[in-house]
């Protein structure tokens, strides 16, 4: 649901939480400080919403926070039984609006500081293991028959594979992503120079999505606390 975040102060969350269980606010805390948002993925006009979903659900368990889905002339509704309910802790960003999406997304996440590297078996330029972690990296991955589009093509800053011995040229999109971002997040929490941990205001805004998400018709919530905190003036 959408809610205003100016009325969302610290008290009103304060006060969500009191209705989730000791447990689950201990897991929001678990999680968030292993969150980061210093490795992004996009994915790219695919056309397989289990594999789209396959992804979501590998950037949660590898926490990654953000996922950007490029639509271009296509709508994906993530699987529900593949995600295993996944999606709901990310923050989901989706470019469909315009005939520049992939390009949005691109700029949007160079102003951002990202550094804009396109997964494809077909230009060879580093392993994935080789791929410089100091700096922000936005992984792309393409439409799972063509690959990445020309545009992604021209304007990416590096191109990364995964280094293979068989006949195969490559792997599933989904299978890729896996084992790209297992190596990308063991490099990344192995260094202890980066700091790619969420800053404390990103942390704040995240739990309050969690927050509504874990509760049943929050409103009613937000409501009650409203009433409270008139009667006491």
């Amino acid at each position: 649901m959408n809610i205003n975040h100016q009325i969302f102060t610290p008290e009103l969350l304060e006060y969500l939480l009191s209705f989730i269980s000791d447990k689950r606010k201990e897991r929001f805390n678990t999680v968030l400080a292993n969150r980061t948002r210093h490795i992004t993925v996009a994915m790219e006009n695919s056309t397989d919403g289990h594999n789209t979903s396959a992804v979501m659900r590998s950037c949660e368990c590898f926490g990654i926070q953000d996922i950007h889905v490029i639509e271009n002339g296509s709508y994906i509704k993530p699987a529900k039984n593949v995600t295993n309910g996944a999606y709901k802790w990310l923050s989901i960003n989706k470019y469909s609006d315009t005939e520049n999406n992939t390009l949005n997304c691109i700029q949007s996440l160079r102003k951002k500081g990202y550094r804009i590297v396109a997964t494809t078996p077909h230009i060879f330029d580093k392993a994935v293991h080789e791929l410089d972690i100091s700096k922000p990296i936005a992984l792309f991955f393409g439409q799972e028959r063509d690959g990445i589009s020309q545009l992604l093509m021209r304007e990416a800053d590096e191109f990364a594979i995964i280094p293979m011995q068989g006949f195969s040229e490559s792997f599933n999109v989904s299978v890729a992503a896996s084992i790209m971002l297992y190596d990308l997040t063991q490099r990344l929490r192995e260094n202890n120079a980066i700091n790619w941990k969420l800053s404390a205001k990103e942390i704040t805004e995240i739990k309050k999505d969690w927050t509504l998400k874990s509760l049943f018709r929050p409103e009613l919530f937000i409501r009650r606390f409203e009433e409270e905190q008139s009667a006491k003036k």
